[in-house]
């Protein structure tokens, strides 16, 4: 019994070890960081449907994109951080769904969605590996929203070309991620991060579809720390 508490104690102690390893330059209070990667969109759709005089049922889903992301970050205290996620538009392109499924593409939009976090950051500055937990406010902005004749002839048919827009939306994101030290100033980061964000498209037509988009986002980078 008391050598499996030994060999216990001595994993334990390796495992701690291994998360406070010391770096020379950790990351703590008042310390500024710049990260760049990529980042995955992939919204979860859940589609309502296009209103009268559209056949009933009619619904949309819409694909990923992936796109570079720069992000610059800020150690409030040892543990909290501020964090901006900034990147180029993501451009989506959406189909048709439900009662409409193979139609093909309905229309394709851009979206542009800065995100801010509040971050807890575990173990000390000096780790080596620090998993973070964050919580977020994103602003959706769509743009460049085109659509195609199959999106006409579901709204309005024989009638002019439909066009349409997203409304832009403020929604929360929920985020957890982890960096690993390379050296001093080097790391690489990764994070997952869920947006709750519902919106409406409005047509040129004077139809609605309520969308429920919740993307879920991952990202892959490499920080330095200043």
């Amino acid at each position: 019994m008391k050598l499996r508490l030994n060999q216990a104690a001595q994993l334990l102690a390796l495992a701690a070890a291994m998360g406070v390893c010391a770096g020379a330059a950790a990351q703590s209070a008042g310390q500024w960081t710049l990260k760049a990667g990529v980042n995955k969109i992939t919204p979860k759709v859940e589609s309502g449907d296009v209103s009268a005089p559209a056949l009933p049922g009619s619904k949309a889903a819409v694909d990923s994109d992936t796109q570079p992301v720069l992000i610059i970050g800020y150690s409030l205290s040892d543990n909290l951080s501020a964090e901006l996620d900034l990147g180029t538009p993501y451009k989506h392109t959406i189909s048709g769904d439900g009662a409409i499924a193979g139609t093909g593409k309905l229309g394709t939009v851009e979206a542009l969605p800065p995100t801010l976090f509040i971050q807890y950051r575990f173990f000390n500055p000096a780790a080596k590996v620090r998993p973070y937990l964050g919580l977020g406010a994103t602003y959706a902005y769509f743009q460049k929203a085109r659509g195609s004749a199959q999106m006409t002839a579901i709204t309005n048919i024989g009638g002019q070309a439909t066009t349409f827009k997203i409304d832009n939306k403020l929604a929360a994101t929920l985020q957890a991620g982890v960096s690993i030290a390379i050296n001093e100033r080097w790391f690489v980061d990764a994070a997952v991060a869920k947006t709750y964000l519902k919106t409406v498209v409005r047509f040129s037509t004077g139809q609605t579809q309520d969308m429920t988009l919740n993307p879920l986002a991952v990202n892959v980078g490499i920080g330095y720390k200043f």
